[in-house]
């Protein structure tokens, strides 16, 4: 079966009859639409969706797809979604983005900007949540990403396997299908990406929650949020998040973490700061073997 029919049949599954307003006809086999309802929904034939759902339809128009979405009521990540399957099984142009990797590369002005910004906890993250660059208060909150293992230097892979990182989180299972759910997100992007199926690999073999909640196709774009966080050092701190572009690389965001104004976070968040810089000045002092600053 094809991606986009998996992804077809998990949608399925997630819409109940009375969502969609067909009215209950008794004890249902299995959870969500039939296919009949679907069709009828998006009106289209039986037929087809079979087709699409067993990976054998040779074309799928995008006002079917916009109907078929529209009938199980996706979002406007899981319609991209919808559409980059659909182009990846059918051939169906897609000029959301580009689905060919190409090689990472982080801009000298991105890492000044990362610097410039020694109060705020931020990182740079590529395809897959790759962590290709982080500022010091960043590593301070999350880990000492420098001595990280480069195939491992990814935001999913630590937060799966990576006992200290997954610690961090209060809410741990809140943030790993997060994460899980923007992973799809790339898997859609990037159909041929190795390292993405590698890293998809992986993590379905060693962690069963992984393996069970990248089984439900859930689909979302990093955007913003709060995650808090049960840090070593300054203890329990929240943190609002933002994901920005990094204009004109087209598939690298800014990962920036901040503190409510006079919160007991922002204290937390300030004391991390100076002693972050602190040990990177001291650092610096014994390598170079100069007078401390």
């Amino acid at each position: 079966m094809s991606e986009l029919g998996e992804y077809l049949r998990a949608c399925r599954a997630r819409v109940s009859a009375e969502q969609a307003g067909i009215p209950s006809s008794g004890h249902r086999r299995v959870p969500g639409l039939r296919r009949e309802e679907l069709a009828t929904l998006a009106g289209v034939s039986v037929d087809y969706i079979v087709r699409l759902e067993q990976g054998r339809a040779k074309s799928a128009s995008p006002e079917i797809l916009t109907a078929l979405a529209r009938a199980l009521d996706l979002n406007a990540d899981e319609r991209e979604y919808l559409l980059r399957c659909a182009a990846d099984s059918t051939g169906l142009t897609v000029t959301a983005g580009p689905s060919t990797p190409r090689a990472q590369r982080v801009s000298a002005a991105t890492r000044v900007l990362l610097d410039s910004m020694p109060g705020v906890p931020a990182l740079v993250l590529g395809r897959r949540m790759d962590i290709l660059a982080w500022n010091t208060l960043g590593a301070a909150l999350i880990t000492d990403f420098g001595q990280v293992l480069a195939p491992h230097r990814n935001h999913i892979w630590l937060s799966f396997l990576d006992p200290e990182v997954r610690a961090l989180y209060a809410d741990w299972e809140k943030v790993a299908r997060e994460c899980v759910s923007y992973l799809r997100m790339d898997a859609g992007r990037y159909p041929e990406d190795p390292a993405l199926a590698r890293l998809i690999g992986e993590l379905s073999m060693k962690d069963t929650d992984f393996r069970h909640w990248w089984s439900t196709h859930r689909v979302r774009a990093q955007r913003s949020g709060r995650k808090d966080f049960l840090h070593p050092l300054v203890g329990e701190i929240s943190l609002d998040f933002q994901v920005m572009d990094v204009r004109g690389t087209g598939d690298q965001t800014l990962l920036v973490y901040t503190a409510e104004p006079h919160s007991r976070s922002a204290q937390a968040l300030a004391f991390l700061a100076g002693w972050a810089t602190a040990g990177q000045n001291t650092a610096v002092d014994i390598a170079g073997e100069t007078s401390p600053r």
